[in-house]
């Protein structure tokens, strides 16, 4: 049972295309305890909180919110609630802005400024992920009983305690910013967003009901 139907239909399109074999056996192992966490919480009908933590709060962190809260939905997780958060607090980088646009998300500015507000939606029916840069301890997160992923290895270095989380996992990504002001920008904020994306899909298609 999916909600694919109701996904935006160009998002519906990159969804489908996804393929699950392209994930190595090593990396699948390193999703195996988000995995199990999610199906933890799925099986006693508890809140699922993830927040994706990196150390800007800018790439990395926001692509894997949004791409997990969609796979949620997609795949009729219920429960699920998916944050970001850094470090510290710095912008949204316009480049995931642009890049989940291309993929097929609506995404409306609700405040301008050195760090914008974004509704970033993927279905009609659901209510958008709000998108801005915030300190992963900050107000709009949940303050316990939430799994910390992190999504950097600086991060992940730098923070040995994550104050309130129940489980800490390690899923890192490769930085696109080390592409930025080059001509291999798009592309390579492209691939990582769907590398992001294919490995959160993936997560939740594991979800045993």
């Amino acid at each position: 049972m999916s909600n694919s139907n109701t996904l935006f239909p160009e998002l519906n399109k990159i969804v489908s295309l996804f393929d699950f074999q392209n994930i190595t056996a090593d990396r699948k192992q390193t999703l195996q305890s988000l995995i199990d966490f999610i199906q933890s919480k799925f099986n006693v009908n508890l809140e699922i909180r993830l927040n994706f933590i990196c150390t800007h709060n800018s790439r990395r962190s926001h692509l894997s919110q949004v791409w997990a809260q969609t796979a949620a939905y997609y795949f009729d997780i219920n429960n699920v609630f998916c944050y970001s958060g850094g470090t510290e607090a710095t912008a949204l980088f316009p480049k995931v802005v642009e890049t989940l646009k291309e993929s097929g998300f609506l995404i409306e500015v609700l405040s301008e400024g050195s760090n914008p507000i974004y509704a970033i939606k993927y279905a009609t029916t659901q209510y958008p992920v709000i998108g801005f840069s915030k300190k992963y301890d900050n107000d709009f997160n949940p303050e316990d009983d939430f799994a910390a992923i992190m999504t950097c290895s600086q991060a992940d270095e730098g923070c040995p305690f994550i104050i309130g989380a129940e489980k800490r996992i390690p899923v890192t990504f490769e930085d696109p910013k080390a592409f930025d002001n080059t001509p291999l920008q798009t592309e390579k904020y492209q691939e990582r967003s769907l590398q992001i994306a294919t490995e959160m899909f993936y997560v939740f298609s594991e979800i045993k009901k």
